[in-house]
């Protein structure tokens, strides 16, 4: 295989978000036990932003058809996006986040944040440099750093045995920078796992981050979906030097506008320098009509958020009633977001098998835990932001099929 063919192999989207088709069953006749279970399926690997579970927020319809209807002002913004948009997004990001932000120079809107992503790492990072990430984290991180050609350096985040923090071992990012890493990238609240990260780690990373001289990126994608009486500091505005961070985040998720391919990343003017060259030759701009409707973003009708986040947080709780039931399992509660990252007992079949078990005898498509780090193969990620009776329905069948498949 050449090295073009091993660099794109190591992208594999089979299962990404949204190509649960490529979830093949061929092989699996020997291994199925039982009958299929009944029931509607449900793909856990991205939320449901139809109208019977969580639907766009209010308003973003109207707002891109405006943006269609003011014609090529808005079709063809600057490739940052919209002056005036940028101006009032970054009014809302700062107080948001504690740390004001400048439209003008600070701030780039992107295609989704995954455009946010691809274009801070491939401004920050050349081939050979270290980069630090987290285990288990977005799996994106890992491909995007690996296209680039940059050297992984893991930094292990033991989630499920900590219940105020996240579990970074912040010893092991320390001498992750001593021995050359410039670039640290991750999650915060984590994604698979929907940890939060504690004031003191965000201020740890903030701190070492001062004293290597090194560029921090930080999704915080689902920031806004936190549940009751969890704290959260944003790196930005935790000390760490301005001119070395990037903050992604975007309305994707929390407020179900995916389609809609929206983000943002805001931080240090250099970074977005490069970022906006960058733009210019992938996608030129953020889809244009659809930038329109960030002007909903942050604006939503008042007790949205609060709505949802309680909507959100009654999946949550009657999922991990279900899943616990399961002597073996173990799964954390999630402290932010809508993602379960549970891992499996011991059984009969591998944990890739088993998911593709799952999708084929119940209907129910979940992510492996090998795309979020060679570590958790024995765990699954599911996004819970689904229609309440039907990911119930769903996660019932997922127990049954692990009694089924048991060692």
């Amino acid at each position: 295989m050449s090295l073009i063919e091993q660099k794109f192999a190591r992208l594999s989207t089979d299962n990404a978000p949204g190509q649960e088709v490529r979830q093949r069953a061929e092989g699996l006749d020997a291994l199925l036990k039982g009958d299929t279970l009944p029931g509607t399926p449900v793909d856990f690997s991205h939320g449901d932003v139809n109208e019977s579970a969580f639907a766009p927020t209010p308003g973003s319809l109207e707002a891109f058809v405006a943006g269609v209807e003011s014609g090529g002002e808005q079709a063809y913004t600057e490739y940052r996006g919209r002056a005036d948009l940028r101006a009032r997004v970054a009014e809302h990001l700062g107080r948001f986040t504690g740390s004001p932000v400048s439209g003008s120079d600070e701030l780039i809107i992107t295609p989704g944040t995954q455009g946010a992503l691809f274009l801070s790492i491939a401004s920050t990072v050349a081939p050979g440099d270290k980069v630090a990430i987290v285990r288990p984290d977005y799996f994106a991180n890992r491909k995007l750093v690996e296209f680039i050609g940059g050297e992984i350096v893991p930094i292990e985040m033991d989630y499920l045995n900590n219940a105020d923090r996240a579990g970074l071992d912040l010893g092991q990012l320390e001498s992750a920078f001593k021995a050359g890493v410039k670039t640290f990238l991750f999650s915060n609240p984590n994604n698979p796992a929907g940890v939060v990260y504690s004031k003191d780690e965000i201020g740890q990373i903030a701190a070492l981050a001062n004293q290597y001289r090194a560029t921090v990126i930080v999704d915080q994608l689902y920031s806004r979906l936190r549940y009751a009486g969890v704290e959260y500091t944003h790196l930005r505005a935790a000390g760490i030097d301005p001119g070395n961070v990037i903050t992604i985040m975007g309305p994707s998720k929390t407020e179900s506008l995916s389609g809609y391919r929206l983000g943002v990343a805001f931080g240090a003017p250099k970074l977005l320098d490069r970022m906006e060259k960058l733009q210019a030759i992938v996608s030129l701009r953020a889809p244009g009509y659809c930038q329109a409707v960030l002007r909903t973003w942050f604006e939503e009708p008042e007790s949205y958020m609060e709505e949802r986040i309680q909507q959100h947080q009654a999946i949550r709780d009657d999922l991990l009633r279900v899943l616990r039931s399961v002597e073996g399992l173990a799964a954390r509660t999630p402290q932010a977001g809508s993602y379960l990252f549970p891992r499996l007992p011991k059984l009969t079949v591998s944990p890739q098998d088993f998911v593709r078990i799952l999708r084929r005898q119940a209907g129910v498509t979940v992510t492996p835990g090998t795309e979020f780090s060679p570590d958790t193969g024995d765990s699954f990620r599911l996004n819970f932001s689904q229609n309440h009776a039907a990911a119930l329905h769903a996660i019932e069948r997922t127990v049954e099929l692990i009694a089924r498949y048991r060692a």
